[in-house]
């Protein structure tokens, strides 16, 4: 059964891939920025994906609801290294775990 860590990450891979149907699909009914997946897709393109390092979680286990994960996301863009730090809810919609936005801190 799959953890909000393991969607966390399979996200990351879809951004490498600017696979945006798959960013769509993982993330929550109530915050899916569908008119923003062409915008997505382009700029996940014109960067170079470098990592991504996850630094804590919280809940989001198989049993849970909701979680949280903390990561940074690293990339090229323009010859800088550039960093996307974020602390990501995740909750479960149907049994399957959502992206659902930021954490509130």
């Amino acid at each position: 059964m799959e953890t909000a860590e393991q969607l966390m990450r399979s996200r990351y891979t879809a951004f490498t891939l600017a696979n945006g149907d798959y960013l769509m699909k993982s993330h929550h009914s109530s915050t899916r920025p569908i008119e923003e997946k062409k915008a997505i897709e382009k700029w996940a393109k014109s960067v170079e994906w470098v990592r991504l390092e996850v630094l804590t979680t919280t809940k989001g286990k198989a049993t849970d609801t909701e979680g949280t994960v903390t990561f940074n996301a690293y990339y090229f863009d323009q010859g800088a290294v550039e960093v996307i730090h974020e602390k990501s809810a995740f909750v479960k919609e149907e049994g399957n775990w959502m992206y659902l936005g930021l954490a509130e801190d």
